[in-house]
């Protein structure tokens, strides 16, 4: 058999979790999520060369992460142990990671680090039947019926399920050919869903050879929630918040970051963005913080005319320090003018970059008085927010 090289990606940002950790980092039976995945494939086979893509700028996080089972020092001496920086998709990640493998001779195997529940029998099987095929990946088969879908929605073809699988990885390759399939695949504008199509896609470069399936397991699930780890508990916490400001001439309006076009905006010591406000507010008491007044006094001149996003970051630095992340934000914006509707994706997706967060976890919407109190003369403007803080 040919030697064997491992990669395993892991440059992902894992911003989905909404952790503010990569979730290949989390603690894990001793050691980390990373270091569990790559124990089995350590144990499995005998490999010579193991690569982890990883983040640009990210090596001194990865082998910490790596190395946090005491064990993997001992299962790695005498390997080549390579920590590529990967590029902005996956595709390019792992093209990337098999570029650096010395042994271009060699079965290669391509493995999703959030992946720390292969069984060694897969792995095995994955390299037996790379070995005899050329390629393989382990599939399990679909429990629901399969459906392809027109574009408007109508149901456009019935799949025969027992057609059909779900590809898991590891993904096995020898590595000569899929290193010619990836060149090809990097010169075309087009990302491809995994590797076995990078694969299928370039029959005159792979002579024509298929991507041999062996039996999948449904616990090898790609881990997607802290909840998917094993033994995490989970301490959540909820938050409320709401701020009101005058709404005067001569003052810019500013909604979750986002300058919006106005008659009026609001009056303020820092630059009186009433809804990064109140998310403040929420933070800060479900993490039991104080509230925003107590962080940033309206006394105090340093904090005059302030970016509120500025002032949220601040915040959201010290309550993530105390060990807690996002789970979701929920908002309402009271205003009687100017329309919130136009300028909701951009105050979302304003308010997820300051939280260093996925467009998911946030959602806010509006509301008028229908022209009752201060909001609705339009001499105010109000937002609440309530917040799920957890703690793992």
């Amino acid at each position: 058999m040919k030697s064997l090289s491992l990669v395993l990606a892991a440059a992902g940002s894992s911003t989905r979790m909404g952790l503010g950790k990569k979730k290949e980092y989390l603690e894990m039976a001793g050691g980390t999520v990373l270091s569990c995945a790559a124990r089995i494939f350590l144990e499995a086979a005998d490999f010579s060369t193991v690569i982890i893509a990883i983040p640009q700028n990210g090596q001194e996080q990865a082998k910490k992460a790596f190395f946090a089972d005491p064990e993997i020092k001992k299962l790695v001496q005498g390997k080549n142990i390579l920590f590529i920086e990967g590029g902005n998709t996956r595709q390019s990640s792992v093209y990337r990671a098999i570029k650096a493998i010395p042994e271009k001779d060699s079965i290669v195997l391509i493995h999703d680090a959030a992946r720390p529940f292969v069984s060694k029998e897969i792995i095995q099987n994955v390299i037996k039947a790379s070995d005899e095929h050329g390629a393989a990946a382990p599939g399990i088969p679909p429990v629901d019926t399969q459906k392809e879908i027109s574009t408007d929605g109508t149901i456009k073809r019935h799949l025969i399920r027992k057609e059909l699988c779900a590809i898991q990885t590891p993904q096995a390759f020898s590595l000569k050919e899929l290193l010619e399939c990836h060149k090809k695949a990097s010169e075309i504008d087009f990302e491809y869903t995994d590797d076995t199509e990078i694969w299928d896609s370039y029959p005159e470069i792979t002579g024509g050879k298929k991507v041999f399936v062996v039996e999948g397991s449904k616990d090898n699930k790609k881990i997607t929630f802290v909840q998917d780890i094993p033994g995490k508990q989970i301490m959540t916490k909820i938050g409320i918040g709401t701020d009101l400001h005058r709404l005067v001439e001569g003052r810019k309006l500013f909604l979750g970051g986002i300058e919006i076009p106005a008659e009026k905006g609001e009056y303020g010591h820092s630059d009186g963005d009433v809804l990064l406000h109140a998310i403040s507010d929420a933070l800060l008491g479900a993490a039991g913080l104080g509230d925003i007044g107590s962080y940033f006094p309206p006394e105090d001149l340093k904090w005059k005319d302030s970016d509120s996003k500025d002032l949220l970051k601040k915040i959201w630095i010290d309550i993530r320090n105390e060990g807690w992340q996002l789970n979701n934000l929920d908002c309402v914006v009271e205003t009687e003018k100017p329309k919130f509707l136009p300028w909701r994706d951009k105050v979302i997706e304003s308010i997820a970059k300051t939280l260093e967060v996925s467009k998911d976890q946030i959602f806010v919407k509006a509301k008028t008085n229908e022209k009752q109190d201060s909001v609705g003369a339009g001499n105010a403007i109000k937002a609440y927010c309530v917040c799920l803080l957890e703690k793992h």
